[in-house]
């Protein structure tokens, strides 16, 4: 009896090492050199992070004969970055708002304002860099995937936790007599 009970035992352990060896159902083993083959094409390898961006931004704006305005600027952003451009009037707070892509290191925007052109008054101009989840891949692998390459005083967190973005913001008057202001600002 006492052999039997041996025999059973080992004949249980003998099946229970062939079950964990597995058949099709088995999980290839974890290659570290493998799983780097996963990773989106558009994340640099943790070596070849690139420089930091100091993000520089400049614009120009025109006021046209039917009194709408146009924002031109120039940048450092990469070529295809997604950019929103923001038009407000400090008055009223009403906005307009374009969405428009850096090409050459410009980018332009508008006409913004109503049919009737835009009244006499301070306006603020205001440049934003979209998040990275939002970017062409090109400009992803620039930035960093949570815009973690952006550096400089443009540069800060984004408000929905996704990651850094840069803001460029310019205060202009439109009219003949600017009110007086102790702000630095530019007449058109």
């Amino acid at each position: 009896m006492h052999k039997l009970k041996a025999g059973l035992g080992l004949g249980l352990l003998f099946i229970t090492m062939i079950a964990g060896c597995g058949g099709p159902e088995e999980e290839p083993a974890r290659n570290p050199v493998a799983q780097d083959e996963h990773r989106s094409p558009v994340d640099p390898p943790a070596s070849k992070q690139p420089e930091p961006l100091n993000v520089g931004i400049a614009t120009s704006v025109s006021l046209g004969s039917d009194r709408r305005l146009t924002v031109q600027g120039e940048t450092n952003l990469p070529d295809g970055a997604r950019i929103q451009v923001t038009v407000e009037r400090e008055l009223s707070r009403v906005r307009w708002q374009s969405r428009t892509s850096v090409s050459d290191g410009q980018f332009s925007a508008g006409p913004f304002g109503s049919g009737s052109g835009l009244p006499d008054g301070g306006y603020i101009v205001r440049v934003q860099l979209s998040e990275s989840s939002v970017q062409p891949g090109t400009v992803r692998a620039r930035i960093g995937p949570k815009g973690e390459y952006l550096a400089g005083e443009l540069v800060s967190q984004s408000r929905h936790g996704l990651g850094q973005i840069a803001t460029y913001s310019r205060r202009f008057l439109v009219g003949d007599e600017p009110r007086r202001t102790r702000d630095q600002v530019d007449v058109n």
